[in-house]
Parts: structure tokens; C-alpha cells; sequence
């Protein structure tokens, strides 16, 4: 993860980044004014982290020197903001159709990824797919865990953060995605209880039968 990046790995990164057909551990060693030692120390975490990766075999003066390229994960370990685009073409789009259709719009975007989801799902009991679900959560951004309500021990979901938080508080609707995608996945009804959108701390949706509120399976 981007935490376990040290300041040394992240200017081999940033090399990398600029040299985006490799670089060989000598050539780095000298951009860095380092050891070759300490790039390969350096080198061994970030392969096994997956952020770089072996790419060629080049022949030197008849011995083969290795060129190491950055991966993708490399490069998304760079900052992006993408909130001023999204903010930019969710008021674009609010502006040309009712609010109502845009709310459908979220609807159908959730509905869109649960349909692609939806195979890891498939044959699970209710329980499993909490689970899979707070695993998708999770994969997304969310800090989320699973809790249970009083005795009844009725199935509750709980974010602590809202990955779109400031798009949220200016397009409530956004809201609906995630009613709809849990909602698509668990097969259940689902119901907000809390919205930090809305001032709430947390983000807290329960579980619901169509015929009203379902208990968790032992």
C-alpha cells in the first residue's frame, strides 16, 4: 500500500514514472547518487509489492542487465482528483435532465456494476453475501464493517467515510447508487438509516426482507 512507500522508493517511483521504458539498477544508482546495493534492496520491496516490475534483459559489454519498469499499480500510486471532472459532469448532466431522471441514472450506473458482480455471489447464503459485499466495499475505498441490532440481530452495514463524500453533499441522488448496488447484490431490500451526506457520523444501511426485516442465518 502507499503508506509502505519510503521517501528513497518513491523517487525510484517518480524515475521510473519519467522512464517509462526502464531503467536498469546502474542507471538508477546514478540518477539517485545511491549504491547499486540500496537500489536492490529497494528494488526487491517494490517488485514483491508489486509496484514495479522485471520488464528486459539488455546485453552490456556481454553480460545481461536487467530493466525494471514501473506497473500500473506503480503509477496509481500517484495522487489523481478526480472530484472537480466528476463535480463538473454530474452538475452538466443535472442540468440537462429532471432530478428524478438523474436519480434513475444513479440507479441504472449501480445496477450496471452489480450485473457485473453479481458471479461472486452466486449460490451464497445471505451471510456470505454480507461478507462479499463489505469485501467489494472495502476494495472501493469504504471503511465498513458489519454489525447486528440489538437482540433482534438484524443485519446492519456501516461505512465510517463516504468515498464521494463532497460530491455527495451536492448530489444527494449519488446516494442511490449504493442503495441500489447492496440492494442488487444482497437481493434484499436495503434501507439508509444514517448519511454522513446529511450531517450523520457514519454511513448505516439495514438489511430488509420485502416482507419486512430479515435476522442474520446461524
Amino acid at each position: 500500500m502507499a503508506q509502505n512507500i519510503s521517501s528513497r522508493q518513491h523517487q525510484i517511483l517518480e524515475q521510473l514514472l519519467e522512464n517509462k521504458d526502464g531503467l536498469s539498477i546502474d542507471e538508477l544508482a546514478k540518477l539517485l547518487h545511491i549504491s547499486r546495493t540500496a537500489v536492490q534492496q529497494h528494488f526487491l520491496a517494490l517488485e514483491s509489492d508489486a509496484y514495479i516490475k522485471k520488464n528486459t534483459l539488455n546485453k552490456t559489454a556481454g553480460r545481461p542487465v536487467a530493466i525494471y519498469a514501473i506497473t500500473d499499480k506503480g503509477i496509481n500510486y500517484f495522487p489523481k482528483q478526480y472530484a472537480w471532472f466528476s463535480e463538473l459532469m454530474l452538475s452538466e448532466l443535472k442540468q440537462e435532465i429532471s432530478p428524478e431522471r438523474f436519480k434513475g441514472y444513479m440507479q441504472r450506473l449501480a445496477g450496471r456494476l452489480a450485473n457485473n458482480l453479481k458471479g461472486k455471489f452466486a449460490g451464497k447464503k445471505l451471510n456470505e453475501r454480507i461478507d462479499e459485499l463489505v469485501k467489494i466495499m472495502t476494495d472501493l475505498g469504504f471503511q465498513v464493517k458489519t454489525a447486528s441490532e440489538s437482540e433482534a440481530d438484524r443485519p446492519v452495514i456501516q461505512a465510517n467515510n463516504c468515498i464521494y463524500h463532497d460530491l455527495a453533499q451536492k448530489h444527494t441522488e449519488i446516494c442511490e447508487f449504493d442503495l441500489t448496488l447492496m440492494s442488487s447484490l444482497l437481493e434484499k431490500d436495503v434501507e439508509q438509516l444514517s448519511c454522513m451526506a446529511k450531517g450523520d457520523c457514519n454511513c448505516k444501511f439495514r438489511i430488509k426482507d420485502k416482507n419486512g426485516l430479515v435476522k442474520l442465518e446461524k
